[in-house]
């Protein structure tokens, strides 16, 4: 018999239920996190926070198909929140690269990924929220209009003119050309 009522096999079950889904999602919180913050500590405190919120709604969301879901709409709304108390400085790094350089085999720089947090990091919130969303994370125009509790007509004049910023920054030169 459990010493404390919320203890058993059911808790058990759920944690092993919640340990897969953290497994299995973690890497693709922090690369959200990151996309939002710019910061890779900032974005896995993003994500580790998200993720034990989750847990707290684990029994109420049903299963790990919600719990994506939830998590991601959790760390997006704590980057939102974080951004608006925070002071966000420049992104530094060792070298500053050509915008846009390609490499000897004609692939895109490693180093783009620097142009990239930048131009984001310079995107005001609910813009780089959807770009974030919608790009990055592969979600439909109703699922980020959802995740971030706006219209989907704004879902897509925010992303218009986050794209908009990124073609002026030169980081779309190569778009819808296919990457081998």
């Amino acid at each position: 018999m459990p010493l404390f009522p919320w203890e058993g096999s059911g808790r058990v079950a759920r944690d092993a239920e919640f340990a897969e889904f953290v497994s299995a999602r973690y890497r693709a919180l922090v690369r959200t996190g990151l996309a939002m913050t710019g910061d890779s500590g900032r974005a896995e405190d993003l994500a580790q926070s998200a993720l034990i919120r989750t847990y707290l709604a684990w029994g109420r969301l049903h299963g790990p198909g919600n719990a994506e879901g939830y998590a991601r709409r959790t760390l997006i709304r704590l980057a939102l929140r974080e951004r608006q108390r925070r002071w966000t400085g420049e992104i530094s790094a060792e070298r500053v690269p050509e915008p846009g350089a390609l490499t000897a085999t004609g692939r895109p720089d490693p180093d783009i990924a620097i142009d990239v947090r930048r131009a984001l990091a310079a995107l005001p919130a609910g813009q780089r929220a959807v770009l974030v969303l919608r790009y990055l994370d592969d979600q439909s125009e109703a699922e980020t209009a959802q995740a971030l509790g706006i219209s989907a007509g704004t879902v897509k004049s925010r992303a218009a003119r986050g794209l908009a910023s990124l073609r002026r920054a030169g980081l779309l030169e190569h778009e819808g050309e296919r990457r081998d």
